[in-house]
């Protein structure tokens, strides 16, 4: 059990909002990214607030951030929930903007079909919470909102075309249970057939897969059909973020593509680069942020262009996400709630197994991201309203968050 909810899914990671449980090898790939160092470790392999280039050593913030500024794209990876890497993004997406005049920024955060308010956002048509309401951010992402802000207020100041890199999640999905060629192409949502991966992609996926707990025993070799359909969906994902790049490079031929995602679609020219060269972008910088504990191993030539050190942590520096203590699943009458943890909030405001979700806060929830999404809201000290469905009956409860 993660934060306040997780959810029970066997489809690839989509987003924080859509999948946090299911079989998500690019999910593992990142998390090998920053894997801690042996125990007695001190020191950081990359000084907090230098760049170094994997294989290589050291660079000067001005060389590596002018080689970047003049790609076709640069990509930015991330880890979605840490807010320093947001911060780092926010700090590098500044600096090249102030060596590109023109600029223009891609969210994996946002499916196509919510392009439209992109634009209405960067125009100043919408308020923040506008914004958030008409992108139905709470559906297809919904993480770490007071982190993401600031990177589409920079957008909006400065009027930098914004572009929704996602596809549906209904997609991905088709494609894990069906395969590509299995979902018409009339709802590929314009994404062209994915380039093969390479033979050093496979091994990651394959290796990330099998140690996955949902995966014990549903795939033994790389020819089984439930991984072949696994990595099939994977490359759609990053096809259809290279491809929403490569389309907004020709569309702003004179201007700098930055593409937001997470480290995985980044990490080792692999995912998103891989795919955007097969589309013609030859000219694609990888920069990726670098955590104090991760293994020096893992930085290795090839992994990115240039990875940028970050500061350790302290606690206090993040407030911890406010839990309910549930797990949730969707089912076609809403969000059941599938477990209750012992001694949890939602435990001592009476939720039960078996009860299904209909009014948090008085606002309607039918998916689990919804639910997450108003629970993250959640200051200490205060109330949370509930309304459930129960063997046929409503049933109202408030859960009450505690003072730090």
């Amino acid at each position: 059990m993660f934060g306040n909810v997780r959810y029970n899914s066997i489809v690839p990671h989509f987003s924080p909002a859509a999948s946090r449980t299911g079989l998500c090898a690019l999910g593992l790939i990142a998390m090998e990214i920053t894997a801690a160092t042996p125990a007695g470790a001190q020191q950081s392999c990359v000084p907090a607030g230098e760049w170094s280039v994997p294989g290589a050593g050291r660079i000067a913030a001005p060389e590596i951030l002018a080689r970047a500024a003049r790609a076709q794209v640069v990509l930015l990876g991330e880890s979605h929930g840490n807010a320093d890497h947001h911060r780092w993004e926010l700090q590098t997406m500044a600096a090249l903007a102030a060596l590109r005049p023109k600029v223009v920024l891609g969210f994996e955060m946002f499916p196509r079909r919510v392009q439209g308010e992109l634009d209405r956002w960067v125009a100043g048509e919408l308020s923040e919470q506008e914004f958030l309401k008409a992108s139905d951010w709470s559906r297809v992402w919904g993480s770490a909102t007071a982190s993401y802000l600031p990177l589409f207020h920079f957008a909006r100041l400065n009027r930098i075309p914004m572009i929704a890199l996602n596809v549906e999640r209904d997609f991905v999905q088709a494609v894990r249970a069906k395969g590509f060629d299995g979902v018409p192409a009339e709802k590929r949502e314009g994404v062209s057939r994915p380039a093969p991966p390479g033979e050093a992609y496979l091994g990651r996926l394959f290796a990330s897969y099998s140690e996955h707990p949902q995966a014990k025993g549903r795939a033994t070799a790389r020819s089984d059909l439930e991984f072949l359909r696994f990595v099939e969906a994977q490359l759609v994902w990053d096809r259809a973020m290279a491809q929403a790049l490569a389309d907004a490079a020709a569309r702003y031929p004179d201007a700098l593509v930055i593409g937001i995602m997470g480290n995985a679609h980044v990490a080792h020219g692999d995912g998103v680069p891989y795919q955007l060269e097969q589309l013609g972008v030859k000219h694609v910088a990888s920069l990726l942020p670098w955590n104090p504990n991760a293994g020096c191993d893992k930085l290795s030539a090839g992994l990115a262009t240039a990875v940028f050190g970050l500061p350790a942590a302290r606690p206090g520096d993040a407030p911890p996400r406010q839990r309910l203590g549930i797990t949730v699943e969707t089912a076609s009458d809403g969000v059941h709630v599938a477990a209750v943890e012992a001694g949890s909030i939602a435990e001592a405001a009476g939720l039960r197994v078996g009860d299904v979700l209909i009014e948090i806060a008085g606002t309607p929830v039918k998916v689990p991201a919804e639910v997450r999404a108003i629970v993250d809201s959640m200051v200490p000290g205060t109330w949370l309203p509930l309304k459930a469905e129960r063997q046929r009956e409503f049933v109202e409860l408030t859960a009450k968050f505690p003072a730090r």
